[in-house]
Parts: C-alpha cells; structure tokens; sequence
C-alpha cells in the first residue's frame, strides 16, 4: 500500500512523537505492514521536482493512494484561498493539494487534533482561519465536508491526541493496511476505537489516590490531580496509561494532569489547564458515566476513610510513608 504524508499548519511534534515508536520501529513496523512511504517531509530525501512530480502523478491517478495522512490543521485564510500556508516549489496552497488529493486516497488519516479537529493551532482568535480536515473544533464540517467519504466510504479517521501516540498512528495504519478497521471501528468523532474506548484513567499510577480522595495541591505531588490541578483523566480517551510513552511515560506518572488532548476544542479550556473549575466548591468536571450526586456521597465517605499513608503521601513529591506489611502469625 502506498502511503503520502503532508505536513500542514502544527509543530510537526506528532511525527516527533511516531519516530518514539519501539520494537519495531515505525520504518520496520511500515516494511512489515507491507506499506510503501512514498513521501514524509521528514523521513524522506527526494525533495523539490522530485515530489512536486510525484503529487503530480497521484493527482492524476497514476499513482495509487492507499493511505493520505495529514498533520497539522490545514490554514484556510486569507479569505478562503488557503495561500496562508504554500507547500513550497508548487505554487500551490496546501489546502488546494489536501481537497484535491483527499478524494483520490482510499483512506484519508488525520494524524494529531490539529489535523483532526483544529488543535492548537486554531486557538485563540485563530487569525490563520484553520481548521481540521473534517472538523471544526467539534462540529462536522472542516476543508473537507461532513459528507466527505474516502474512496472505501469511510470519513476521515482522527487519531486525535496533541502529540498523538506512535502506537495509535501504526496500529491505524496496520489496521487500514489489512482491511481490518472499517466504520464500527470508530467513535462518534471518528477516533478509533482501540483507543477511544478507554478513559486516560484506565490505569493511572495515582488510582489509589483517587479512590480515597487525596489529592494533591501542587504540581508533582504524588496525590490525585482531579480535585484542585485540572486533571481530566476520568473523561478523556486514550489508553495513555495502558500503554505509555517509550514503554514509561504519561502525562500522569510525570505529575501533570491529563487536559484532554484527544477532544475538540481541548485548546480552549476557558481556565488554566491545571486549575479545577468549582461551583460551590465541587468539581465541575466529573467521571462522564457517574451521576453527580454518587460521586459527591462516594467523595465523602472517601475521603473520611482515607489512610493516614495515603493522606500524607498525597502531598509529597516522593513516598514518604510506605505501606505496613504484617507479619504473619507463626
């Protein structure tokens, strides 16, 4: 299978994030996949009349277009003509050469939630006028319309995260490769579900914390961030803590709390992503599948049978009181 990937309006950190792939590696996960690279601005050397040739022969449908990845959001402006953002040496805006190369692809794979949804980069007053290729923040529509349907009739497949797991992007692309991944495979934002249908809480470090309530107040704390720091870990998708970073790493084992990146309009919290926003002292933000009045009872008694370990941990940047282990009678 042939696979193109442009490089739109982002910081190029999900390509970052994919070459973090590990045994395999993403160019030996792609050979064994069968999928053939026919350009990556980064990973590739041929530049210049070399890949303007090549865009040229997939538009006019002499090179087949398996798999179409874009990353980044793709800068409509100024005044719908895309010219904002050129891919250079063509003359050409990079959102003419997305909507004009889209329909040809069999399958059209938005990598990020820049691509998928606007991201960051349409944050703010988002002067640039971007937009996701599907979506505009969490409305259906982006460069391409919301009846846009590649050449298999799926949408646009957004394997949104800011940056996006490497393991999320291969296995997407695997799936695609061995025509395993078909719409019922995907959320209602088009995510896919191996890791959609997981909550980032799924396997956090910081579970036993939760559970009795003890929270952290400062950053790097080893207590649950949900109640005071922003952590949003009991609504977000993702399997961040299932599988992590570098076989190590997530957001919530380095003491930072989950700020949703995998959503729509994750970009504009209206707060600070590691503030909890209060109404009368209660989280506004609760677990998405537990009515509000449970989770305050359950909080409650919680809290009153916290451990002494897990209350004094809680507000510590390392273990302090380790857990007591009795001897068993002899």
């Amino acid at each position: 299978m042939n696979l193109l990937w442009l490089q739109a309006s982002g910081c190029g950190g999900c390509t970052m994030s994919l070459l973090c792939a590990e045994d395999p590696d993403v160019f030996d996960s792609l050979q064994d996949a069968g999928i053939t690279l026919l350009w990556h601005p980064a990973f590739s050397t041929e530049s210049g009349g070399d890949v303007r040739a090549t865009l040229d022969l997939i538009e006019r449908g002499e090179i087949a277009l398996d798999l179409f990845c874009v990353e980044g959001a793709i800068a409509r402006g100024p005044r719908g003509t895309g010219r904002f953002q050129m891919l250079s040496g063509t003359g050409r805006s990079m959102m003419d050469w997305v909507t004009a190369l889209a329909p040809r692809a069999r399958h059209v794979v938005a990598v990020g939630s820049c691509a998928a949804f606007g991201g960051v980069t349409t944050a703010g007053d988002n002067p640039s006028d971007a937009a996701g290729l599907q979506y505009e923040g969490a409305h259906d529509g982006g460069v391409l319309p919301a009846d846009f349907r590649d050449k298999s009739g799926m949408p646009v497949i957004n394997v949104a995260g800011c940056p996006t797991h490497p393991g999320w992007v291969l296995e997407t692309l695997m799936l695609l490769a061995d025509g395993a991944l078909g719409a019922d495979g995907l959320d209602s934002y088009a995510r896919p579900r191996f890791y959609a249908d997981h909550l980032v809480h799924h396997g956090c470090s910081k579970n036993e914390f939760y559970e009795y309530k003890a929270s952290a107040t400062e950053l790097s704390e080893m207590g649950c961030m949900m109640e005071h720091l922003g952590c949003v870990g009991t609504q977000a998708v993702g399997d961040c803590n299932i599988r992590p970073w570098n076989g190590a790493g997530s957001c919530t084992s380095g003491g930072y709390p989950c700020i949703n990146c995998t959503a729509p309009e994750f970009e504009n919290p209206r707060h600070a992503f590691t503030q909890t926003p209060k109404v009368a002292g209660i989280p506004v933000g609760l677990p998405t599948d537990m009515p509000k009045a449970w989770f305050m009872a359950l909080a409650s008694l919680s809290k009153a049978a916290t451990p002494p370990r897990l209350a004094e941990n809680a507000k510590s940047d390392r273990l302090d009181v380790p857990p007591t282990v009795r001897k068993p009678h002899s």
